[in-house]
């Protein structure tokens, strides 16, 4: 029944995806006005490189983590079965 939840689960990678991409973006819009730069940009300062990956990685990971788990809640309040790991019993 796990089966069932792969596609459920693609499609709200997808969706994270473009969530966390317009919230970095509004993020980043507070730190400053100009594109956040890449590793590659030249004249960037070092800082700000790291800084904007950073925020980014964090973004992504939070956002992902977030819909991620609404999924998984979804999926179990409709078909009453969770797609992920249970936690083992103690003895």
């Amino acid at each position: 029944m796990k089966i069932l939840y792969k596609p459920f689960a693609i499609i709200a990678a997808l969706i994270s995806a473009r969530l966390a991409k317009a919230i970095f973006k509004a993020l980043w819009s507070r730190i400053d006005d100009a594109e956040p730069p890449k590793a590659t940009t030249a004249g960037a300062p070092f800082g700000k490189v790291v800084g904007a990956a950073a925020l980014e990685a964090a973004t992504m990971a939070g956002v992902g983590a977030a819909v991620d788990r609404a999924g998984a809640q979804t999926f179990h309040h409709l078909t009453g079965i969770w797609p992920g790991d249970k936690p083992e019993e103690k003895e």
